[in-house]
């Protein structure tokens, strides 16, 4: 297959977004892996700062990280992402290059613990305010559980209303699969 899968093309935003020495969010840490390929991204001078309300989540991030060497690189919060200005320093206001939300609940957990539209779109709103020119936000949208598609369709409302002098917005996703596959909603402020 030629076109890129989903969480492939998460990662080729991301890459054409951060660099080394850069800072990046993972709005949702789940079991690390996005964490882990931040951290490579923004090498040894950047930082990655991971949100989670989960605890099983916060520790598989670490673990996963300090296998591949790169726990120091980042900061992890056991809270939700929609505390993001509270935590991430006023200094970095307008440095922020990357950030990724996989929305909907931790792959073998509890599947009744899942993301929400009001506390994602006031994290996105938030991070609107740290991310500098260009940097991208990448919402992977997975709204096949119970509450996913009322998650979608409020995303959707929200990034199709955000001024196109402020961002630009597109969505990717492949339109003749079945079981609701996930599907990308990528923000490049401007």
């Amino acid at each position: 297959m030629k076109l890129d899968r989903i969480l492939s093309y998460a990662k080729i935003l991301l890459t054409k977004a951060v660099s080394p020495g850069d800072i990046a969010v993972d709005a949702t840490l789940g079991n690390g892996h996005d964490t882990v390929f931040l951290a490579g991204l923004v090498g040894d001078t950047g930082k990655v700062y991971g949100f989670d309300i989960q605890d099983t989540a916060v520790q598989a991030a670490k673990d996963r990280l300090t296998q591949h060497g790169l726990l120091a690189r980042t900061e992890l919060f056991n809270q939700g992402h929609e505390n993001i200005l509270e935590v991430i320093p006023a200094n970095l206001r307008g440095k922020v290059t990357g950030a990724i939300f996989n929305l909907g609940y931790l792959p073998g957990s509890d599947k009744m613990i899942v993301t929400k539209a009001d506390t994602t779109i006031a994290a996105i709103e938030q991070l609107l305010q740290l991310m500098a020119p260009e940097g991208i936000i990448v919402l992977v949208i997975y709204h096949g559980h119970p509450g996913g598609a009322e998650e979608r369709d409020a995303l959707l409302d929200y990034c199709q209303s955000l001024d196109q002098k402020t961002a630009h917005v597109l969505q990717y996703q492949f339109i003749n699969q079945q079981n609701n596959p996930p599907f990308i909603v990528a923000i490049e402020k401007k």
